[in-house]
């Protein structure tokens, strides 16, 4: 064998060691066991988006002008769910969030014109896209990858990230959520009051929620999660803040595979925390935000839809078009 045979041939040793090495780890993670931390679940490359490299949208790409009008048609007694929190002084706020509302003067206008019109004026500041009920748009979670952080569509945050507003991924960019919405009562179907922290729904749950309602996810659907987790809000703000049930990587792909617009939860999070591997943190969120452009919408208030035994409606939501913002606040309803 000659010197440039045997370096072909030892070439190929280390080559197939490699691979094989990269198919067992590649099977263990599948497998749901350990692998370094350094693991990017999401992949090395997760763009261009299906719908373009210069998409801004996401899974709102998905709610089209006849996916509007068959929305339309679920409203059927005109019954409207307000599905939103109200924002005050109080409520479960993570880390060192703040909001604060104020009228600063009483009246802040004074009398004016011969019929003496006075008025009244708030002054409200806080992460407002970010606490009590939040939209998570496209420029609030992404990963760090060589140096870089990436976000939706590949965009990286040193191009557009801007102190004074981002300058792409803002929630200006997502337009109207007027779609069909499900309600899978993922806490009813286990027959608790409430789910524990950390409890980790799966896609079988998710199927027999379905199958229970006898319905199935659309294209361009927005899904809400019933956890019984809500009902900790304002009553032990504690407990709502310290963990919750949520789903996990497998429930957030079974979803992003029937190509969902939203996920939505009656929890801060969406997903389970403690994570199922404490490892990593929040990849839910990277899945479906970073990688699919799926949105979440948190804090949701669910137990009327669910008292009512509602699970097909018409959802309508609008965030607030607040220019490079990464999220927004905004009261969703439900209209049967």
């Amino acid at each position: 064998m000659t010197r440039s045979s045997r370096m072909a041939s030892w070439c190929q040793i280390v080559l197939g060691a490699v691979a094989g090495a990269a198919l067992v780890s590649a099977a263990t993670w599948a497998a749901g066991e350990s692998k370094p931390a350094a693991v990017n679940p999401i992949g090395e490359r997760f763009w261009p988006s299906e719908f373009g490299a210069d998409d801004q949208r996401g899974a709102t790409n998905r709610i089209t002008p006849s996916k509007v009008v068959s929305a339309a048609r679920l409203v059927k007694t005109g019954q409207v769910f307000q599905l939103g929190r109200v924002y005050e002084h109080g409520m479960p706020i993570p880390g060192k969030r703040h909001f604060s509302l104020t009228i600063p003067g009483l009246p802040t206008g004074l009398p004016s014109g011969s019929n003496q019109m006075v008025s009244n004026d708030e002054l409200v500041s806080g992460e407002i896209g970010q606490v009590g009920t939040q939209f998570d748009g496209l420029g609030h979670v992404g990963v760090r990858m060589n140096g870089e952080d990436y976000f939706y569509n590949g965009n990286k945050l040193s191009e557009f990230g801007d102190p004074y507003g981002l300058k792409k991924l803002g929630v200006e960019n997502v337009g109207v959520f007027f779609t069909r919405g499900l309600l899978l009562d993922v806490c009813a179907l286990r027959g608790n009051d409430r789910l524990p922290a950390g409890y980790v729904i799966s896609p079988d749950e998710l199927e027999s929620c379905l199958a229970k309602s006898n319905l199935e996810i659309q294209e361009g659907d927005v899904v809400l999660i019933r956890t019984g987790h809500g009902k900790l809000w304002m009553k032990d703000n504690e407990m709502y803040g310290a963990g919750e049930p949520g789903i996990g990587l497998a429930a957030a792909k079974f979803l992003t595979d029937r190509k969902v617009s939203m996920i939505g939860a009656d929890t801060w999070a969406i997903e389970a925390v403690p994570h199922e591997r404490d490892d990593l943190s929040y990849p839910v969120h990277q899945w479906d935000l970073t990688k699919n452009g799926v949105y979440h919408i948190e804090n949701l208030d669910l137990e009327q839809l669910a008292a009512d035994g509602v699970h097909e409606f018409c959802f309508v939501f609008s965030p607030l078009r607040l220019k490079g913002a990464t999220g927004s606040p905004g009261n969703p309803i439900a209209i049967r």
